[in-house]
């Protein structure tokens, strides 16, 4: 198993890209620690993970508490022994529209939101991670460099700070032995509401692609179960591009 004896954390755990990396860290043997904001939507995937004869705990927690967080991760590293992968997987506060119209505090506060629990979440876990000199720290977005695309409002801006803050985190926890790490799909359809509304999106994300297939849930935790695993020891400070081609580096 490529995660055995690991402890894997995963905020926004209980939503649909946390429950199918949980699922897959689960499967390929690690423990897996849930937090979330909600206990129900926690429980559900914890239910499956367990049905499936994974280990799994849950929490509510707030992300942008640090004295919540840092509590949180203190007690399952004396819990479970190590920290070894922390994803962090809250929602944004997306706002799809024109800069020039875009209202200033807004703007402000949902930049404030994604660079404080990104921010909180990593501290964390490196903590743990420096002192036992292994460790990986697992973004997932992505950012697109060569975005020509209006009205994406904050949206890619807050993608573009997680991965500046990943940059830097790689460069100052490299020599500990933590790699850091994001991942980008170009859009899960699988993540989206099965109703008619989404339907063309669903599509248009798909005829994007190379391989006439958007990445799948399953796609997604099994790329993350690698990449939070020894065998991708010699990656850190990159973005791993699993959207079938949509998304040009």
């Amino acid at each position: 198993m490529l995660l055995e004896n690991k402890t894997a954390i995963i905020y926004g755990g209980g939503g649909t890209i946390g429950g199918a990396m949980a699922r897959a860290f689960a499967a390929e043997g690690a423990r897996v620690f849930l937090a979330g904001r909600t206990p129900a939507t926690l429980d559900t995937v914890a239910a499956r993970i367990r049905d499936a004869g994974g280990l799994v705990e849950t929490a509510r927690v707030d992300a942008l508490d640090a004295d919540a967080v840092n509590g949180w991760v203190d007690s399952v590293a004396a819990t479970a022994g190590s920290v070894d992968v922390s994803v962090n997987l809250i929602s944004h506060d997306a706002l799809f529209s024109p800069m020039i119209e875009m209202p200033v505090d807004a703007f402000a506060a949902s930049m404030e939101k994604v660079a404080r629990t990104f921010l909180i979440t990593t501290q964390a876990a490196a903590r743990h991670m420096i002192k036992q000199g292994s460790g990986v720290v697992l973004h997932f977005g992505g950012s697109d460099s060569g975005n020509r695309m209006p009205g994406l409002g904050n949206a890619q801006i807050a993608f573009d700070m997680v991965e500046a803050m990943r940059r830097q985190w790689a460069a100052e926890l490299g020599p500990h032995s933590v790699r850091v790490l994001s991942m980008r799909t170009g859009g899960v359809p699988e993540s989206f509401p099965d109703i008619p509304e989404t339907a063309q999106i669903k599509q248009q994300l798909v005829d994007a692609t190379l391989l006439k297939r958007a990445a799948t849930l399953t796609d997604v935790g099994r790329v993350a179960a690698f990449l939070a695993s020894d065998h991708a020891a010699s990656l850190t400070s990159t973005q791993v591009n699993i959207s079938a081609g949509a998304l040009v580096d």
